[in-house]
């Protein structure tokens, strides 16, 4: 699965937020983000086209929805980027949304979660519409998911 997951600890919103609250200096945040990003699981390469891109980032970032867990109603993404900064970006919304129900995804105050990350301050204009486009795709997913799950 695509998770987080340094020394087999699965890398939670709560720990992202309580280590951000540990660091001193946006260049200690930076380095945490970029080793949340090195932590993700492999992208496979065959899906890094033009399909699976997210519209709306400066950088190049892939997105897809991995095969549903035996939970039907559990949604999971693999994505890739290829900017370090924005992988760790990536890793914080997998750390998010990974396992989640799409109800879960779509109610999700992800404003209340950067705010509290303090990124509003940091990041590029550039870097937060790309973070929003991929929160964006990743709720489409989880309302594409739940159509199917109603479907059925």
């Amino acid at each position: 699965m695509s998770t987080v997951t340094p020394e087999n600890k699965t890398i939670t919103i709560d720990r992202i937020l309580r280590n951000f609250q540990l660091l001193d200096s946006w260049e200690e945040k930076y380095r945490f983000l970029i080793q949340l990003g090195k932590k993700i699981s492999a992208f496979p390469e065959e899906f890094k086209v033009e399909e699976y891109r997210v519209r709306g980032c400066s950088s190049q970032v892939w997105l897809v929805r991995e095969s549903l867990l035996e939970d039907k109603g559990v949604v999971s993404f693999k994505a890739d980027s290829d900017s370090h900064i924005v992988k760790g970006l990536v890793a914080v919304l997998m750390a998010l949304f990974n396992h989640q129900t799409p109800e879960t995804i779509l109610t999700t105050d992800v404003k209340n979660i950067f705010t509290q990350l303090g990124l509003e301050n940091q990041l590029s204009a550039n870097r937060t519409n790309g973070f929003y486009s991929m929160v964006e795709k990743m709720k489409q997913i989880a309302v594409e998911q739940l159509t199917a799950n109603n479907k059925s």
